[in-house]
């Protein structure tokens, strides 16, 4: 009897993530970035082209908790980050600028800390005077579930008034790039019988 080959946790968790996204693509079966335009790392979806985004629920750093439910028809922006990730540090002063200036637009902000320690995550958030939420996700369960795997963090996803992924920012970003973007989708208006 032959020994059953090995496949590296990495490899399953690619695998796990792409059945995951092929049941937000529609009825086509492929997947829903192929409908998307990519470019600079930024993939930008037209609104006919958008999924769902999966459920977001969970704990807070702080202790409360949080579902995304809760913001729907506000346009939330979701950062993925560590405080053991030097990007995500190099990121955090320009979204909290532009959490800063699009709050008033009907715009949320939701961080999703990943594979981090509640304490240095904590150290985090005030090194940089963040001041929106963030999820507490050791185990990357959020992450995953957007197609964002553990080691390719920071990546932030901007959802429409609909809760719908917009765009998927898989790198740094800085308030140049990202504000004219929750901007612009903050100016659309739901879609009439969008997904509830």
């Amino acid at each position: 009897m032959s020994r059953p080959r090995r496949v590296g946790l990495g490899a399953l968790l690619v695998a796990a993530t792409m059945l995951a996204l092929a049941g937000c693509s529609g009825g086509d079966g492929g997947r829903w970035q192929d409908d998307c335009t990519t470019s600079d790392g930024i993939i930008e979806c037209a609104p006919e082209h958008r999924p769902a985004a999966p459920k977001v629920a969970g704990e807070l750093l702080d202790g409360g908790s949080y579902d995304l439910a809760q913001d729907r028809g506000q346009v939330v922006v979701v950062n993925f980050w560590g405080s053991w990730c030097a990007p995500c540090r190099a990121e955090a002063d320009d979204l909290e600028a532009t959490y800063q200036a699009t709050k008033d637009q009907g715009v949320r902000f939701v961080g999703i800390n990943i594979q981090d320690g509640r304490d240095k995550a904590q150290a985090f958030e005030q090194a940089f005077k963040v001041s929106y939420p963030s999820l507490f996700d050791p185990p990357s369960q959020l992450a995953l579930a957007f197609d964002i795997p553990p080691n390719s963090i920071p990546a932030t996803v901007v959802l429409d008034r609909d809760g719908r992924i917009a765009v998927v920012i898989r790198a740094s970003t800085k308030q140049e790039t990202l504000q004219p973007i929750v901007t612009r989708l903050a100016g659309e208006q739901p879609a009439a019988g969008g997904p509830g």
